[in-house]
Protein backbone atom coordinates (compact mmCIF):
# COMPACT_ATOMS: atom_id res chain seq x y z
CA UNK A 1 0.00 0.00 0.00
CA UNK A 2 2.75 2.51 0.81
CA UNK A 3 4.04 1.96 -3.03
CA UNK A 4 0.43 3.33 -4.54
CA UNK A 5 0.70 6.27 -1.82
CA UNK A 6 4.47 7.08 -3.42
CA UNK A 7 3.22 6.79 -6.98
CA UNK A 8 0.22 9.10 -6.55
CA UNK A 9 2.70 12.04 -4.81
CA UNK A 10 5.12 11.11 -8.11
CA UNK A 11 2.61 11.51 -10.40
CA UNK A 12 0.52 14.58 -8.64
CA UNK A 13 4.14 16.70 -8.21
CA UNK A 14 4.88 15.73 -12.31
CA UNK A 15 1.14 17.30 -13.04
CA UNK A 16 1.76 20.24 -10.59
CA UNK A 17 5.61 20.62 -12.80
CA UNK A 18 3.98 20.25 -15.69
CA UNK A 19 1.11 22.79 -15.13
CA UNK A 20 3.39 25.79 -14.24
CA UNK A 21 5.40 24.92 -17.45
CA UNK A 22 2.67 25.01 -19.82
CA UNK A 23 1.10 28.18 -17.75
CA UNK A 24 4.52 29.79 -18.13
CA UNK A 25 4.63 28.79 -22.01
CA UNK A 26 1.26 30.85 -23.04
CA UNK A 27 2.81 33.86 -21.91
CA UNK A 28 5.98 33.43 -24.53
CA UNK A 29 5.06 35.28 -27.50
CA UNK A 30 5.12 32.72 -30.37
CA UNK A 31 4.60 29.99 -28.84
CA UNK A 32 1.21 28.07 -30.00
CA UNK A 33 1.04 30.54 -32.86
CA UNK A 34 3.07 29.48 -35.35
CA UNK A 35 2.95 28.79 -39.11
CA UNK A 36 1.85 25.58 -39.55
CA UNK A 37 -0.52 25.41 -36.33
CA UNK A 38 -4.29 24.52 -37.23
CA UNK A 39 -6.62 26.58 -36.19
CA UNK A 40 -10.42 26.34 -37.39
CA UNK A 41 -12.91 28.94 -36.01
CA UNK A 42 -17.05 28.30 -36.80
CA UNK A 43 -19.90 30.00 -35.43
CA UNK A 44 -19.76 27.95 -32.35
CA UNK A 45 -16.69 25.77 -32.59
CA UNK A 46 -13.33 26.15 -32.68
CA UNK A 47 -10.48 23.70 -33.17
CA UNK A 48 -6.77 24.47 -32.57
CA UNK A 49 -4.38 21.72 -33.31
CA UNK A 50 -0.66 22.88 -32.40
CA UNK A 51 1.55 20.42 -34.92
CA UNK A 52 4.10 22.98 -35.51
CA UNK A 53 4.36 24.22 -32.00
CA UNK A 54 4.44 20.15 -30.63
CA UNK A 55 7.30 19.33 -33.30
CA UNK A 56 8.98 22.54 -32.11
CA UNK A 57 9.03 21.14 -28.33
CA UNK A 58 9.27 17.78 -29.32
CA UNK A 59 12.41 18.44 -31.07
CA UNK A 60 13.86 20.99 -27.96
CA UNK A 61 12.71 18.22 -25.47
CA UNK A 62 14.70 15.35 -27.57
CA UNK A 63 17.90 17.40 -27.94
CA UNK A 64 17.77 17.92 -24.19
CA UNK A 65 17.39 14.41 -23.39
CA UNK A 66 20.26 13.98 -25.85
CA UNK A 67 22.05 16.06 -24.50
CA UNK A 68 21.76 14.95 -20.60
CA UNK A 69 22.31 11.29 -21.57
CA UNK A 70 25.06 10.76 -23.77
CA UNK A 71 28.10 9.70 -21.98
Amino acid sequence: MFDIGRTLMVMGAILFVVGVIVTFLAKVPGIGKLPGDILIERKNFTFYFPIATSILISLVLSLFLWFFNRR
